[in-house]
């Protein structure tokens, strides 16, 4: 059996807000195998987005354990994390989180220029390109159509090549048609670059397209899943 590039073991989240301390995960345990594509699903405030970022290194754990490609990101300053993301994990949110002052390019080349890529621009070329959206380079954000936009974060995301992408709500702000295109993008570029897929969906539709599902219901997982094998 492949070696899992995500491991969470009995993994909490707590966060202080106005309430005062609250329990947002609970004794999460869950791998993820090479090239997997894994669906998080259950009702809002279950936990799902959490523990995604968890996942990520965008929140940390306030007990157990979260492994990514064997590495303890409980253990990294958050200079390091943003380093191993930068080198390891694409990610794309529910509203796009372009730069509204760059371009569709300018947007995808960035990351590939944060970690020194000589080519930024014309690897930035080919991802827009592999999207469908050549004819869009010079264009801002707001001169893009959300599914445009969201075609841009996907590009960007998958432009450093990440081991993982994990992808929130991807198609949650777009309509039916649109959020199908985004999604077929999704799994054929995960596929093409051997990609391991984690996404939050309330979609069941797209759910069903990944190759396991775990539902989370108050910080918990409902419905433990066997560990997928990893594919060839």
């Amino acid at each position: 059996m492949a070696p899992s590039v995500l491991e969470l073991s009995n993994v909490g989240l707590a966060l202080t807000g106005n309430a005062g301390l609250t329990q947002i995960l609970h004794s999460i345990s869950l791998d993820v195998k090479p090239r997997e594509t894994l669906a998080l699903i259950g009702p809002s405030g279950s936990g799902k987005s959490s523990l995604l970022m968890l996942m990520g290194g965008l929140e940390r754990a306030t007990s157990g354990q979260v492994l990514t490609l064997g590495q303890d990101l409980g253990t990294m300053n958050e200079d390091a994390l943003a380093r191993f993301r930068r080198a390891h994990m694409g990610i794309v949110f529910q509203s796009f989180h372009l730069i509204p002052t760059l371009t569709a390019l300018e947007n995808v080349a960035l990351p590939l220029e944060l970690a020194g890529a000589a080519d930024a621009l014309e690897r930035a070329r080919s991802e827009l390109a592999s999207v469908g959206l050549s004819s869009r380079e010079t264009h801002y954000p707001a001169q893009l159509s959300g599914g445009e936009q969201q075609r841009v974060a996907l590009a960007r995301a998958l432009a450093p090549r990440p081991d993982i992408l994990l992808a929130d709500e991807p198609t949650g702000n777009l309509d039916s048609s649109t959020g199908e295109d985004v999604a077929g993008l999704i799994f054929k570029l995960c596929e093409a670059h051997g990609t391991t897929l984690v996404l939050v969906t309330h979609d069941a539709d797209l759910a069903q397209r990944c190759s396991r599902t775990v539902r989370l219901k108050d910080g918990q997982i409902a419905t433990p899943q066997p560990v997928a094998e990893a594919t060839a």
